[in-house]
């Protein structure tokens, strides 16, 4: 099922959004939004898969608003002026439907999205453990059994049951294999799994029992965990 929600000025393209997305078994319209205030608190605080989004709006131009959002679904744009569409595949649009258009070709866009959703679902599924190098043989971690990486110089140290991993690698070769989604860097010894996350505040968190300094150079962690669904300040 695919989660979505559309935004735009005009109350009858929303009604002709929701009428079409009525039809499509595996799409889930959960919201629409005429006010982008009330678009962006809403999507501070939860969570879809698919944006379809007015691009020439009174307020604020929808690319911008695209631009601007910290986590970022996937987005099929609408609107009247065929001179946007650069600007939106500029942020890697799914597709962009020209106004006034068929459901034919609202379901084409809509299949793209599937198409790619399922694309990143089956990245993730890969991602679901990784293989470091452990006395000269190749060694499984299963990423949900990590508590805490932490950077020893030339080293890492990844913190599992029943004990500890050491491995030759830094912790920058090893972030760029992390599901961004689920690991964050927060110091420049520490990458953290963010589900694992005890409480935490503007300088330190706790995770897995162990108090964990948030660096002077990460100092935009505390607003990335705030905005984070289901994490409280």
């Amino acid at each position: 099922m695919i989660r979505c929600i559309a935004i735009d000025d005009e109350p009858l393209a929303l009604e002709l959004i929701k009428e079409y997305a009525s039809k499509i078994s595996f799409l889930q319209l959960d919201n629409t939004f005429t006010n982008t205030d009330e678009a962006v608190d809403w999507l501070q605080n939860n969570s879809c898969d698919l944006l379809f989004l007015d691009i020439q709006m009174p307020d604020i131009n929808g690319v911008d608003l695209y631009r601007a959002l910290t986590t970022r679904p996937a987005v099929i744009f609408t609107t009247a002026y065929s001179e946007y569409a650069v600007d939106g595949f500029n942020v890697d649009a799914i597709d962009y439907l020209l106004k006034p258009f068929e459901y034919d070709r609202f379901l084409k866009g809509v299949y793209k999205a599937n198409e790619y959703l399922e694309f990143l679902s089956n990245q993730e599924m890969q991602m679901a453990s990784i293989f470091v190098k452990v006395d000269y043989q190749l060694m499984k971690i299963n990423l949900k059994e990590v508590d805490l990486v932490e950077g020893l110089d030339d080293y890492i140290r990844i913190h599992v049951k029943p004990k500890p991993v050491l491995t030759l690698m830094t912790l920058k070769s090893l972030q760029e294999k992390l599901p961004t989604k689920e690991f964050i860097r927060v110091h420049r010894s520490y990458i953290i799994p963010i589900n694992k996350i005890e409480s935490y505040g503007k300088n330190k968190l706790k995770v897995a029992g162990k108090e964990i300094p948030i660096g002077s150079s990460y100092t935009e962690v505390y607003q990335q965990l705030l905005k984070l669904k289901g994490l409280e300040p």
